[in-house]
Order: structure tokens, then sequence, then C-alpha cells
């Protein structure tokens, strides 16, 4: 049976297969290469990282969104200007819609660099992160599973470039040194069947690649060409990859974003996740490949919304993006920003 098909339009990918000799990586880069131009989305498993850690870092999350809400207030988003810490259920946005999940926002733990003349504005968004006092084994677990999944992400890039017949380290300029991390922990709380079903508004991820780790309980959906809704069903050892808008820009659509979202649970039940983003460097330019004529026949160029322009530079993209879903951090803390901007 066509494994497509069999799990519901989403291939299952070994990533261990890759560097485990030149067979079985020709096959591995070849099923790569084709989940990239069709679904934008894959399971990849062999990847490495514990279950034991995956659990711990799910562990976590329900620890801290159990937590009394001045708590969790405490380490609020709003009080970030680097746009770390918790979020209400409702206060990111997605096109302009509430998303109903209950998270925190963690980046890679950096000094604050100070505003100033020359110093572009996208630097705003390296700081310290905001973490619960009261969960001691929170930032440790949680900073150990960012390194490892990180690590996994630039392992698949390696393997991007050559299925792309590149240099292995083709992306490597734009990721070396200190690559943008952001990692959510989410909670998806219940609701009823007559409210707004959007855990999460239809959207495509504006890095470079991203990666899920589910609970059991399911919600995650991708769309197809046809405009039909895949369920990304949570599967046991195995993480949700997919592609962001970057890596398209890179090989002018050969590589496919695809668009996906999060439905509510219903009530009574609730889902956690941990949603990592790797994007390139702040200050990067994402480069355009010279992709080989037969694969750059394929390459229908990049897509364009109107509603979200990109730009190859990379920090001016997240800026823009982080500004957009966070509308309180934005007129607390990058006011003058907003004024350029209207």
């Amino acid at each position: 049976m066509n494994q497509i098909s069999a799990i519901a339009g989403l291939p299952v990918l070994d990533i261990s297969l890759f560097g485990a000799g030149e067979a079985d990586e020709r096959r591995f880069l070849a099923e790569l290469r084709a989940a990239a131009r069709t679904v934008g989305f894959f399971y990849i498993v062999g990847h490495g990282v514990p279950e034991a850690l995956n659990a711990a870092v799910l562990d976590q999350a329900r620890a801290l969104f159990a937590l009394p809400e001045e708590q969790k207030l405490a380490i609020e988003m709003v009080n970030s200007p680097h746009f770390r810490g918790y979020n209400r259920a409702g206060f990111e946005f997605t096109r302009g819609k509430p998303d109903w999940r209950e998270q925190i926002d963690i980046g890679a733990e950096e000094a604050p660099v100070p505003r100033g003349e020359g110093v572009p504005a996208y630097m705003r968004l390296k700081g310290p992160n905001q973490w619960p006092a009261a969960l001691p084994d929170f930032k440790p677990v949680v900073l150990d599973w960012q390194e490892r999944v990180t690590a996994v992400l630039v392992r698949l890039l390696r393997a991007f470039a050559l299925a792309l017949d590149q240099s292995p380290d083709a992306f490597a300029p734009i990721y070396d040194g200190s690559p943008h991390q952001l990692l959510k922990l989410i909670r998806y709380p219940g609701r009823p069947t007559e409210e707004a079903e959007q855990g999460v508004g239809a959207h495509k991820d504006s890095g470079l690649l991203s990666l899920i780790l589910q609970d059991g309980y399911g919600g995650l959906q991708v769309e197809a060409a046809d405009g039909r809704w895949i369920d990304a069903a949570p599967r046991a050892g195995a993480f949700v990859v997919n592609i962001g808008e970057l890596l398209e820009l890179a090989a002018d659509g050969y590589l496919k974003a695809t668009v996906h979202r999060v439905v509510s649970p219903p009530a009574g039940a609730e889902r956690y996740s941990a949603a990592f983003f790797l994007g390139a460097r702040l200050d990067a330019i994402v480069p355009a490949l010279q992709l080989p004529p037969h694969l750059a026949a394929e390459a229908p160029g990049f897509a364009r919304d109107p509603q979200n322009p990109l730009f190859h530079q990379v920090g001016q993209n997240t800026l823009k993006s982080r500004l957009r879903s966070h509308p309180d951090v934005a007129a607390r803390h990058h006011t003058d920003l907003l004024a350029q901007s209207s």
C-alpha cells in the first residue's frame, strides 16, 4: 500500500537512514524530496531524542499550566520586549483572530541588545526568557529538549540541501552561530461545539523548519492541494515536521510551506503539545539557491500573499510576525515600530 494514503496523507521518514550508507541515504533523500514537494508535512522517526525527555517536556508543560493564575501571570509575555513568556488563551492572534490556546514562548537564552542608532529593530527579539519560579526542573528540561530538537532540524537542513543537489552546508551560512529558536509549550482547552473551533488559525510557518511533539490527543490538520484538511494524528515515537516559508523562498517554491491549523478539543478534553520553530539568524539574508535544471523546471516560485509579504532579510520577517501576533507586547514595548508601519 502507498505509505502516504496509508496514513492519511503524511509520510513517515526514518532520519536514521541519513548517513547510514549510500543506498539507505539515497532512498531517504528521495522520500524527503517527495514529501517536501507534495504535502510539505511529514513524520520523522529514528531521530534519537529520548522518549523519556519528550515525556518530561510535556510533563513540565502540564505542571506549568496547572499553576495558580497569579504565578503564570508573573511571567506574562507582555512583561517582555523580547516576546518571551506566558500567554492566556486568546492573547495570540492568527490573521487577526484570537487563538484559543494557553502557552509559553521560549527562545535561546541571550543577553538583550541595547537599542541605539544603527541597531536593527529586529535585534530587540534577542533577550532572556521568563521562567516559572515554582518549577525548578522546568528550565533545564526545556532547554535540553530545545537543544536536541535543534540538532535534529539542523541535520534535516543538511539532508534537504543534498536532496536539492546542493552542498550539504548550503544553508549553514544562514543558521550557523545563532539560529533563531522559538519553542512554544501549549495547552489547548476544550470548547463547546457551538463556539469557534480555532485553536490556532490557518497559517504557514515563517521559519526554516518546524517540529511538533504531540500528546495522545489530535487536532493538528494540514491543508491538502484540493482544500481538504488532513489530520496529522499523534504517532508514538514520531515528531511532525513541516517546511517554513524561508525554505520555500530559498528553493523558489520547489519546497512547499503548507497551510495548517489546530482545531480545539471538545468541552471536557484538553490537548498538550511542544512546537519548536527553527529559523535562520536574524541578521541573515535568505539565499536564492541555484537549482539544477531538472529541479528548477519544477520550481513554481514561492507563494506570494499580499497580507503577508515575505522578505529575504530574516529579522525583518521575524519581527513583522511577532508584532502582528502579539499586539499587547507591541503596544507596550514597540510603539515606535507601530508608528513606522502605520
